[in-house]
């Protein structure tokens, strides 16, 4: 079972958790039910073909999954999984 950290503004898809346990065997799988259990997240985190957005980094016990396997990186019970948002504004 992983625990996967949501951050503040897709909280309101998961009744304003800000952590959920999940058991997956990777990354993929992981948002694939995070998604049918949270259907609000649908979305927000990867586009229609299942790709994470481009505006998202996602972190396997402080790894970006970029550096890993991707999506198909595995999970093991204890996993730490953090789903951030780019953020953007400010003023020059």
């Amino acid at each position: 079972m992983a625990t996967v950290y949501i951050p503040t503004p897709f909280r309101r898809a998961t009744a304003n958790r800000d952590r959920v346990e999940v058991s997956a065997p990777d990354v993929r799988a992981l948002l694939e039910e995070l998604e049918r259990a949270y259907g609000g997240l649908k979305g927000l985190v990867r586009n229609d073909r299942g790709a994470v957005h481009a505006h998202v980094a996602i972190y396997v016990n402080n790894e970006p999954i970029d550096s890993l396997d991707g999506l198909g990186t595995a999970l093991e019970d204890g996993d730490e999984v953090a789903i951030i948002p780019a953020l953007a504004g400010g003023q020059w």
